[in-house]
């Protein structure tokens, strides 16, 4: 018999293009917590997602969870990295081909009739874009600012509920 188990609580989604220097922070920030992860069970159990964009098929997995974060590479900003809650927009904007994490919630409340897990987007300052560019230093040290910051975030905020509850 097969027995359903339910997602990790926690969903973490790094969307950004590798090969577009800085713009591979949200996927590196990733790959830095699958690092940190096995050294870090405080953190509750995480599933990891990463693309180059958000797609409207994302919206099944955001289903189950207790808290997402959405990471990405910011363009602009003050500091280092910029960490905000998100909220369903009010825009219909299911036929574009890439989405926004507000209009995925948006999505995701026309899809399942209800409100979005509770959401984050984690905004990582970025400064070289070009085309083939590595990640620049300037986003290497903000990188691990965003990494130090969601690593206490995770501490804080690790849901009542595993996934060892579900076994």
């Amino acid at each position: 018999m097969n027995i359903p188990t339910l997602p990790a609580p926690t969903l973490i989604i790094g969307y950004g293009n590798p090969s577009r220097g800085d713009d591979a922070l949200g996927p590196g920030l990733l790959e830095e917590i699958a690092r940190l992860l096995p050294q870090h069970p405080e953190w509750g159990a995480i599933e990891l997602l990463t693309d180059f964009q958000l797609q409207i098929e994302f919206v099944l997995d955001l289903a189950g969870r207790q808290r997402i974060v959405f990471v990405d590479a910011a363009a602009s900003g003050a500091g280092p990295f910029a960490f905000t809650p998100l909220a369903a927009s009010r825009e219909n904007t299911a036929a574009t081909h890439a989405l926004t994490p507000d209009a995925l919630l948006t999505v995701f409340c026309n899809h399942y009739g209800c409100a979005p897990p509770l959401s984050f987007l984690l905004a990582i300052r970025g400064h070289d874009f070009e085309l083939g560019a590595p990640l620049s230093d300037a986003a290497r040290h903000n990188l691990q600012a965003a990494r130090d910051m969601l690593g206490r975030w995770l501490t804080q905020t690790s849901p009542t509920l595993s996934q060892a509850a579900y076994a």
